[in-house]
């Protein structure tokens, strides 16, 4: 799904291009995405899965799955694992692009990633910062005895851990990634002295976005888009004339379907000139349905009117206008099947036609490998394309040029060694400008494309810069983003030092200090030098009904009269008389006190008898 993506980005849409060219319809193209983004769908909700549980987990919560869920997961992560490995046996090489790509967007990777990193730091910085707020705030409210029951496992110390956990990765990670430039290699980071020039361009087939593919409307308009070169597919027909085609059927590129429908499956070899001239090899172009390329561009009238009437071209007719356009011309000879006139003679009449045709002889790329021998001695001016890899055996046949998959060579670190060979290297099927601008990067000859229109456009390489431009933005890059981070969680972490101070002084001023209500009054009720010190002790209430009677043993001090909170009837003066003496020293009794207790507490019915709290001295 992510290599759909990927490829959609580039601008890669024919991603099954060469099923296309087989089925000959784009349903597979369909369905091929319908199947991509199912695959997408369920390894995400997989993956949404286990980091939900791992989670859950990770405060402590224990899960509780029924046997629905667990089968239900099994079977994604089984149909992922299905998914996988389809994608790596039919996606190999599209891994092979992934990483190529890589190679040539590395330093804008670079940059970006550090960008995002600088980007994240901001939700990072605010949440470590919570943290550190929710540790204070518990510290805060945690008793001493709730901190002796979690010494051993401190919650304090769980969000520490946390804090770490979060904060460590994202310091390494930003550390790779501002030393990441010392092991980047792209091609395209030289100097302007070491780019070599434009690779020569080659049409695949012609131009197949510009017209219907190896016919000569096709050729004409890529020599009209600066096509350095031509490349095409050659058969021999039944009565030896050489023809252009690709496929093993006429079923795609004809309307032999509507001619004869029984000889639709038969091998395009078997058939005479006078048939194969007759059919139509451009009307299948022109249906909406039938569109070889989804980024191809809309045809005029005058180009579809044109398309209709496009048949079968011959070898002969190609090397005519190559020959007046002063094009090269590169081929496939595809020898015919067994039981034709001309199974072993194919590569002499070939020759043959090529020399009649009167071209020059370095305008043709040879490639087939038949009967080299031949070929040697009667056109020694043939530009022989070899498809071996080993220098040895280029160097040992006297090949001086190969003609190689993309894939197979900007891989590999042979590229100079080739160079140094004076090995000329034609790459095929390049369709896109970056890999277009890696090859070019990369000092190739020449390549082969569909896309013509747009790569005789291309006039420097994308992604191009010097080695001292490079590490001017990546110094100055990792500079800048390194000052934005400091900041962004200096500020954070002053502002939360702040409020810590503010959190203090406002705990300090509402008395709660380090204690909680409930502590104060078991340690004043523990204590008893500081039992009627303390505003919440219970002697503070009602001094009265302490028990220090001598059956107790407790001695007690006499308790201060309170201030009756109602005012009694304010009797005459001469009715006020002074309170008795107290006959001995001795603390009154448990009944007396509860009485004096009384009288203090509830005024008098009578006005004239007011009474009056008794008072005594302190015990020593």
């Amino acid at each position: 799904f992510l290599l759909y993506l990927t490829a959609f980005v580039q601008g890669e849409f024919l991603i099954f291009n060469d099923l296309v060219f087989f089925i000959g319809t784009g349903q597979w193209i369909f369905w091929s995405i319908i199947f991509l983004s199912v695959a997408g769908i369920m390894a995400a909700y997989t993956s949404l899965l286990l980091l939900l549980g791992f989670l859950l987990i990770w405060e402590g919560i224990r899960l509780y799955l029924h046997w629905c869920h667990k089968i239900l997961i099994l079977l994604v992560i089984l149909l992922c694992i299905f998914f996988m490995i389809v994608l790596r046996k039919f996606w190999n090489n599209r891994w092979l692009v992934a990483g190529l790509s890589l190679q040539v967007i590395a330093p804008y990777v670079h940059l970006c990633s550090v960008a995002l990193m600088v980007i994240l730091s901001w939700p990072l910085a605010l949440y470590l910062t919570h943290l550190e707020r929710e540790v204070r705030i518990r510290r805060h409210k945690m008793t001493r005895l709730e901190k002796k029951r979690l010494k051993r496992c401190n919650i304090l110390l769980t969000f520490s851990g946390m804090q770490v956990a979060i904060g460590l990765p994202f310091l390494l990670i930003l550390l790779c990634l501002y030393l990441m430039p010392l092991r980047i290699y792209s091609p395209c980071i030289q100097e302007k002295e070491d780019l070599g020039p434009k690779p020569f361009v080659f049409g695949h087939r012609g131009a197949p976005m510009l017209g219907p593919e190896n016919t000569m409307m096709s050729f004409e308009k890529a020599v009209e888009h600066g096509a350095n070169g031509l490349e095409t597919d050659v058969y021999i027909s039944y009565d030896a004339v050489p023809f252009l085609m690709h496929d093993y059927d006429l079923r795609r590129t004809t309307n032999i379907m509507e001619v004869l429908p029984d000889a639709a499956f038969m091998h395009p070899a078997f058939f005479n000139w006078s048939f194969l001239s007759t059919l139509n090899a451009g009307e299948w172009f022109v249906q909406p349905q039938r569109r070889p390329f989804f980024n191809m561009k809309r045809l005029s009238e005058e180009d579809k009117k044109r398309a209709r009437s496009q048949s079968i071209p011959k070898l002969a007719d190609l090397l005519k206008l190559a020959k007046k356009e002063k094009k090269f011309v590169i081929f496939d000879l595809n020898g015919p099947p067994p039981k034709h006139p001309f199974r072993n003679s194919f590569v002499r009449q070939v020759v043959k036609v090529i020399l009649a045709s009167q071209i020059e002889q370095q305008q043709i790329f040879w490639l087939p490998s038949h009967d080299m021998a031949y070929v040697k001695y009667m056109a020694p001016g043939f530009q022989h394309i070899g498809r071996t890899l080993s220098i040895e055996n280029l160097t040992r046949e006297n090949v001086s040029r190969i003609n190689v998959d993309y894939k197979d060579i900007l891989f590999s670190h042979k590229i100079r060694d080739y160079i140094k060979a004076n090995i000329k290297i034609n790459l095929y099927i390049i369709n896109e400008p970056w890999l277009f601008s890696m090859a070019w990067c990369a000092s190739i000859n020449s390549v082969t494309t569909d896309n013509i229109s747009l790569l005789s456009q291309i006039n420097h390489p994308y992604f191009f810069m010097t080695p001292r431009f490079y590490m001017l933005l990546w110094l100055l890059t990792d500079i800048i983003s390194a000052i934005f981070i400091f900041g962004i969680f200096y500020f954070y972490w002053q502002r939360e030092a702040k409020r810590g101070q503010l959190f203090e002084i406002a705990s300090i001023h509402t008395g709660s200090g380090s204690t909680n209500l409930s502590e104060a009054a078991s340690r004043s009720s523990m204590n008893p030098s500081t039992r009627t010190k303390s505003p919440w002790s219970l002697d503070a209430f009602n001094p009265a009904l302490t028990k220090n009677s001598k059956e107790y043993g407790v001695p007690s001090k006499k308790p201060a009269p309170i201030t009756n909170s109602v005012t009694p009837l304010k009797p005459a003066t001469r009715d006020i008389q002074p309170p008795a003496p107290s006959p001995s020293p001795r603390a009154p009794s448990y009944k007396a006190t509860n009485k004096a207790t009384l009288q203090t507490t509830v005024p008098a019915w009578q006005a004239d008898k007011p009474t009056v709290p008794s008072t005594g001295a302190l015990r020593p």
